[in-house]
């Protein structure tokens, strides 16, 4: 809507919305707040899973190679605390108007793509098609020898014959979430990279910008 010389300085709303409508290319850069609205908590802050239970293990993803089979053992059977409700919380959750609002402007064409750094496969099921999921999906898994990815709920996991082992190469299989101390898939990043330098408008949704690799990426 045009604003008279004599109204005052733009409302943020609209000045955001001209800036995304006279741009080519924009991505959106989403991080956990825009979940909280579907019920997932934060990880920090105040409430945070990582607040009331203490911070996992940095160290989760070298444990991991040093015994897939007791991180398995460990998933299936023991889980820790906070896993056990963020997972409760993960399966109830459903897209919010946020997500909504997300796959419409891809819809619409005004919204190239999507760089999250959730795992709770919200914005795929609010409809949104291209994503890039810096962090993994909770809904897959990842086979670290060949990458590749299959739907965890059809990939049948044997308590007995653990870890899991690739159909394609026979390599290890973990969740698709990124540990602390993994890194970013190659394909990933590459993607992730590849839209950043595309783009010359970036969303920032729902997140602090200043947890790296994610927040080089506006810059």
């Amino acid at each position: 809507m045009a604003q008279s010389a004599n109204s005052g300085p733009e409302p943020d709303i609209e000045r955001a919305a001209r800036l995304i409508a006279d741009c080519r290319y924009v991505v959106a850069l989403i991080g956990a707040g825009l979940s909280v609205e579907s019920g997932i908590p934060p990880f920090r802050g105040p409430g945070g899973l990582w607040t009331r239970y203490g911070e996992p293990d940095m160290r989760g993803f070298q444990r991991f190679l040093a015994d897939p089979k007791a991180w398995w053992q460990k998933q299936l059977f023991e889980p820790e605390p906070y896993r056990v409700e963020l997972n409760q919380a993960l399966e109830r959750a459903r897209p919010n108007p946020g997500h909504h609002a997300l796959a419409e402007l891809e819809r619409l064409g005004v919204l190239k793509h999507i760089i999250t750094q959730n795992v709770d496969n919200l914005h795929r099921m609010a409809g949104s098609r291209n994503v890039a999921e810096i962090h993994g999906n909770r809904t897959k898994l990842r086979c670290m020898g060949c990458g590749a990815r299959f739907e965890r709920r059809s990939f049948p996991i044997e308590p007995q014959r653990l870890p899991p082992e690739c159909p394609e190469c026979g390599g290890v299989v973990k969740g698709d979430g990124v540990m602390f101390g993994e890194p970013i898939p190659p394909d990933v990043l590459q993607v992730c990279e590849e839209q950043a330098l595309l783009c010359d408008c970036m969303l920032l949704v729902g997140t602090s910008g200043v947890v790296y690799p994610a927040a080089g990426f506006p810059i």
